[in-house]
């Protein structure tokens, strides 16, 4: 692609770089410049104009930007028509995004012209979201670079995990100390957070926060969940405490005790008969965003969870403070609301 100041008479087709206003003719950046516009700049004292000029293998901006927007999008993403270099995608569906930075960044090493920006890879997103955009910064570009960017990635890399309407068992343990009202507002945030995944509490089972029983409440209740969480009276400490002494117990394994998200760092991740188990942290219990909410949003977009997933959740992992914490992580933190 040419660019630059070209006199009036070698403008024709040219796509204008810069806008122009005068009292007869008002020009916007990208538009190609016709045998009439070129009249009426003439009249109006113009003798020069910056413009971008095809050369033989150029495709114009728009053309680039849809091409590579249609390689990125997979299933359920719906694609926008390109304009001004750019062509944006959104969300047919709520789920889960799946936009692997290694593809994103391997699409953005090809040519600086080229650019894709997403939001986060795991992020939630609901229909209709805009969830990445691509820009093609020039007024066009080689099609043998959109080529190379095309071929950088997989073919719809960039997708949407659909929710699945899983069925929720939710098992509380109790102790002396916690008020039936807690673990009533417990379920109602569950609900709340289950309410854009089309999944469902089925089930709300109680019992002593003790080893023995929460086991025999974990096998009663296995067959009738797709997705199993414990809310314990008291948090989980370690491996050997009640709620993950009661998973094993009951048959079930751990695959991840503890994340490096903050609030949620006491997660309990684990399955039992094929079905996902949760040990929730205490900040599950509120309705602000914690470790608790990335896992499981996951799991009912029946994205894999496994303990290295886990493990890489530091990078961003530092979330908002919660209400709830009796005291700012520079002061302590609860253990409890961990």
């Amino acid at each position: 692609m040419k660019f630059g100041p070209v006199p009036l008479s070698q403008a024709l087709g040219g796509i204008l770089a810069h806008s122009l206003r005068m009292e007869t003719l008002t020009l916007k950046k990208g538009d190609v410049l016709t045998q009439g516009h070129i009249g009426l700049l003439a009249q109006a004292g113009v003798a020069q104009v910056v413009v971008a000029q095809l050369e033989a293998g150029d495709i114009t901006e728009n053309e680039a930007a849809a091409r590579v927007a249609r390689a990125v999008g997979g299933a359920h993403v719906r694609l926008d028509d390109a304009f001004t270099g750019r062509a944006n995608l959104f969300a047919q569906c709520s789920g889960v995004l799946v936009a692997d930075p290694v593809h994103v960044d391997a699409l953005n090493s090809v040519d600086e012209n080229i650019t894709l920006a997403t939001l986060p890879h795991y992020r939630a997103v609901v229909e209709g979201e805009m969830i990445a955009t691509v820009k093609v910064i020039p007024f066009a570009v080689p099609e043998t670079i959109v080529a190379q960017a095309i071929a950088s990635l997989p073919a719809g890399a960039l997708r949407v995990a659909p929710y699945q309407a899983k069925r929720i068992v939710v098992i509380s343990t109790l102790l002396p100390g916690l008020k039936p009202s807690t673990v009533d507002k417990t379920l109602r945030v569950m609900s709340d957070r289950l309410a854009q995944t089309g999944a469902h509490v089925s089930l709300d089972h109680r019992v002593a926060h003790e080893t023995q029983a929460l086991s025999a409440a974990i096998e009663q209740n296995v067959d009738a969940c797709d997705v199993m969480i414990v809310f314990g009276a008291s948090a989980i400490t370690d491996r050997r405490d009640v709620i993950p002494a009661a998973l094993t117990q009951a048959g079930g394994a751990i695959t991840q005790f503890g994340m490096p998200v903050d609030p949620g760092n006491l997660l309990l991740v684990g399955e039992i008969k094929g079905k996902a188990f949760l040990g929730a942290p205490g900040c599950a219990r509120s309705p602000k965003e914690n470790g608790f909410d990335w896992v499981l949003q996951r799991l009912l977009a029946d994205l894999p969870v496994t303990a290295a997933d886990i493990r890489r959740m530091g990078s961003g992992g530092l979330l908002m403070e919660i209400v709830s914490r009796p005291q700012p992580r520079s002061g302590g933190a609860s253990h409890a609301e961990e």
